[in-house]
């Protein structure tokens, strides 16, 4: 099977890496700039376990068209309307794409774009890129896929996938799992947003009950949408935005700290517009786009 990792940032080097190292064949699409440093110093990760550098087969939108008959979409949503039209010449009747990104935006374009096609991807890892040399910081590797509107996961693709160092599995509601993910994700991005501190700040400040109120809304949108929270997946959430002393704050909430591109109108954008749509309220959503549309303080 022909892989296809779109970007070679760190979770798409990470699964790339693992991937190449269990023999499969391994291409990555990226800019060419980025090509010009693996082809000359190769894809270096670093994990827990191991320090590798492996050469790397690459490719760029313009050369050529040959069909793989799997894409894995890895960039991060403020560069996924970018690579949309460059995968169509990569994608063939009998291509398998899994978009590895949080929320569920993207999964509804490519749907549109390739029906019958698209997979549910969610993958699990704490890793980023430094310059050039992907660091993961924490052993856990996992990936977790499943088939959209009832169609199943060929087997061909959850064998290609299946390899040492990923912990992975094949879900009947792969939609539950992705709605689930996004709203934590959401719910973290408000009160971290919002508030503008860490969890163990806001909760000493008296902002528990406000954070309880952040995973209601969001999970109101979910259970809305058809996809209720798991009381497993509620008791997660709580527990890791309620810890006294925490020093965790979301990823949408860092890189609009530093100035950085931000997922926020992936995230919690496309969720208030849902949440309006089912005429859910979502008070505390919506402050928080208000402020970072206006220009979050640092």
């Amino acid at each position: 099977m022909r892989i296809l990792v779109v970007g070679a940032g760190a979770t798409g080097g990470a699964f790339g890496t693992l991937l190449q190292e269990a023999g499969r064949d391994v291409t990555y699409l990226v800019r060419p700039r980025k090509q010009e440093v693996l082809r000359r110093d190769g894809l270096r990760f670093i994990s827990p376990t191991a320090d590798r550098t492996h050469p790397v087969k690459t490719i760029t939108a313009p050369d050529g068209s040959e069909a793989f008959d799997l894409i894995l979409v890895t960039v991060k949503a403020t560069a996924f309307e970018g690579v949309l039209g460059e995968i169509g010449a990569f994608v063939g009747p009998g291509t398998s794409i899994i978009p590895i990104l949080n929320g569920m935006a993207h999964v509804d374009r490519l749907e549109q774009l390739y029906p019958g096609q698209v997979l549910g991807g969610l993958a699990r890892i704490v890793a980023t890129l430094e310059g050039d040399v992907v660091r993961q910081q924490m052993p856990l590797t996992s990936l977790t896929v499943g088939g959209l509107n009832g169609n199943p996961v060929p087997t061909d693709v959850s064998e290609a996938l299946d390899v040492p160092g990923v912990d992975f599995s094949v879900v009947d509601d792969v939609a539950g799992a992705l709605w689930e993910k996004w709203v934590f994700i959401a719910a973290a991005g408000i009160v971290n947003c919002l508030f503008r501190a860490p969890v163990g700040r806001i909760i000493d400040a008296g902002g528990r009950s406000r954070i309880l109120e952040a995973i209601s809304e969001t999970e109101a949108v979910a259970a809305a949408a058809g996809h209720p929270v798991s009381d497993a997946g509620h008791a997660q959430a709580v527990g890791i935005l309620t810890e006294p002393g925490s020093a965790f704050t979301s990823s949408l909430y860092r890189d609009l700290s530093a100035g950085l591109p931000s997922e926020a109108e992936h995230i919690l954008g496309d969720l208030a517009g849902r949440a309006r749509s089912f005429n859910v309220p979502t008070p505390l959503l919506e402050l928080t786009l208000i402020q970072i549309r206006a220009g979050l303080p640092t």
